[in-house]
């Protein structure tokens, strides 16, 4: 699936929720669905910064594509169901096209009316660290 189908798809899996507190309670449902992040990887360096709770982010490469792990501390089941959607659409995707993603479904399925600014912000954190490792890792193939 391309990086639009995964995000058509989570569109349209919101769009069966009226009730904002019921697509809440499915974001920390995908939260709780992220596999758990090998604790190596819970280091500073891969602690998001702007989040308002504690999430970490290990992102590498195998092979010629991008792979994503991340993890929250046990009490920021949104922050890690935000997460998750961004790993749902990101992962395993060559470097150069998770750096030129456009995000579409973040606004589509009404994340900005569902979550607090500082949320927000650390969504928005998380996203420019996947990008910005995207946008490195991209830069250095093309110069390979």
């Amino acid at each position: 699936m391309t990086i639009n189908e995964k995000q058509d798809d989570i569109i349209e899996e919101f769009d069966l929720f009226d009730d904002p507190l019921d697509k809440t309670q499915y974001i920390i449902d995908l939260g709780k669905k992220l596999p758990p992040m090998p604790e190596q990887y819970r280091t500073d360096d891969n602690l998001i910064r702007g989040c308002q709770s504690k999430v970490w982010l290990h992102s590498e490469m195998t092979g010629d594509n991008v792979h994503f792990e991340a993890d929250s501390e046990p009490t920021a089941q949104i922050s890690k169901g935000l997460v998750s959607l961004l790993i749902r659409v990101l992962d395993g995707e060559k470097p150069e096209d998770v750096a030129n993603a456009d995000l579409y479904f973040i606004e589509r399925i009404g994340l900005s009316n569902l979550v607090t600014s500082r949320r927000a912000g650390g969504l928005a954190s998380m996203l420019k660290q996947m990008k910005d490792f995207s946008t490195v890792q991209a830069d250095l193939k093309s110069n390979a």
